[in-house]
C-alpha cells in the first residue's frame, strides 16, 4: 500500500480505522462529507490540520477498496 502513504493504520488511533496520518480524523469522515456535497475547501476548513494531498489520498483510497472481489461460497449465491 505504498501508493497510500498518507493513510494509516494504528490500532491506538481510532481503534485502528484508516486514518489521515496518525491523526484521529478517519477516512470515513473525509469520505462521507465529500458523498454528501461538502468542497474540499470547506472540509480544510474545518479540519485545518488536513491537506488537500489528504482529501484526494482519502478518496483515491476509497475508490481502491471498491476494487475488492466478493467470492462466493458454493451454493450460497
Amino acid at each position: 500500500m505504498a501508493m497510500f502513504d498518507r493513510i494509516t493504520f494504528d490500532p491506538r488511533v481510532m481503534g485502528g480505522r484508516a486514518c489521515i496520518r496518525g491523526m484521529r480524523i478517519p477516512v470515513s469522515i473525509i469520505v462521507g462529507q465529500l458523498a454528501h456535497g461538502a468542497a474540499h475547501e470547506q472540509i480544510l476548513a474545518d479540519y485545518p490540520e488536513l491537506q488537500a494531498e489528504d482529501i484526494q489520498q482519502a478518496l483515491e483510497y476509497a475508490a481502491w477498496l471498491t476494487t475488492e472481489e466478493v467470492h462466493w461460497a458454493e451454493g450460497a449465491r
